[in-house]
């Protein structure tokens, strides 16, 4: 069902007010009073907050209810801080953005160009994930990522403005292959979200906190068809600094048995270990609102 002219343009004026308000405060202002509205938020998170208990029933079991309490209250933070760094993305002066950003590792996308090859960065839902773009961006090395555009128009032009102000570039994700072909072919950078649900035709499943999670398997095929580099970026945020640690890790060994469909598999386990290996050390800084293991092997009974 499509959206009418009027909730288009509600909507759109209510995101630009938010981002306009939040811009003019100062950084960490800005980050502090987004992370504790939407830590009220989470009291009021209906469906949303219900999926977040249930996922962190699957992925830690042991813990008590008053600590997955506290980890789904981080994950509404988290978002609010991200809101809070997202709007300062419009300002002209990015210093005060690139002093609260320790960069690490750039080492390993330096020596991944240096091959010649195409580079393939993949991330998940942990912090400020819209750094691990932008960020590289900042530090003079922009990248084009797939996105999911936004059922409102006006919105979608707005947050793409942001995204790609320093030379980053957006690819919807329904129009993709032949773009993504041409970049990596030609030895450029392609971002890619590797965590969300897919649904059965564009994933298969592997474990995701010993749970089969349905998951695109995308970056292994075109990291084994275009011989591209497949390397980590993330971006969480570090209390005991204040600072994002945007994180650039070693390049994923790709193995080449001869058999493409187990190389697929083995490869989009790999990555999708490396995702679950970042929420461990940020359990309170992942997506955990999300369906994640909405889509089940056939047979299996529903989890939500």
């Amino acid at each position: 069902m499509s959206k009418s002219k009027l909730q288009i343009n509600f909507e759109y004026l209510l995101a630009r007010s938010l981002l306009a308000v939040f811009g003019w405060l100062p950084l960490p202002i800005s980050m502090l009073i987004g992370a504790k509205f939407a830590d009220v938020a989470c009291y009021f998170g209906g469906r949303l907050g219900s999926t977040g208990r249930r996922n962190l029933e699957l992925a830690f079991p042991d813990l008590s209810p008053s600590e997955r309490r506290r980890l789904l209250r981080g994950c509404f933070e988290n978002l609010g801080r991200m809101l809070g760094v997202f709007s300062h993305f419009t300002q002209t002066n990015q210093q005060a953005l690139k002093d609260i950003i320790e960069c690490e590792g750039r080492e390993h996308l330096v020596a991944a160009h240096a091959n010649g090859r195409g580079v393939i960065l993949f991330t998940g839902h942990v912090g400020a994930w819209e750094l691990s773009s932008f960020g590289l961006s900042l530090f003079g090395y922009p990248l084009s990522f797939l996105v999911r555009r936004i059922d409102n128009p006006k919105i979608e032009a707005l947050v793409d403005r942001v995204r790609t102000r320093l030379g980053n570039r957006t690819i919807g994700k329904r129009s993709a292959a032949r773009e993504i072909l041409r970049i990596l072919q030609g030895g450029g950078t392609l971002g890619i979200l590797v965590d969300l649900n897919t649904q059965e035709r564009e994933g298969i499943f592997v474990d995701f906190f010993g749970v089969k999670a349905s998951t695109t398997f995308l970056v292994a095929k075109l990291a084994l068809r275009t011989n591209s580099e497949v390397l980590p970026v993330f971006a969480p945020w570090n209390r005991e600094q204040q600072r994002f640690l945007l994180k650039i890790d070693e390049p994923l060994k790709i193995v080449r048995s001869g058999d493409e469909e187990e190389d697929v598999r083995r490869l989009t386990q790999a990555l999708t270990t490396v995702v679950e290996k970042y929420v461990r050390l940020y359990p309170d800084q992942w997506l955990w609102i999300h369906r994640r293991w909405k889509t089940r092997p056939p047979g299996e009974r529903e989890i939500y």
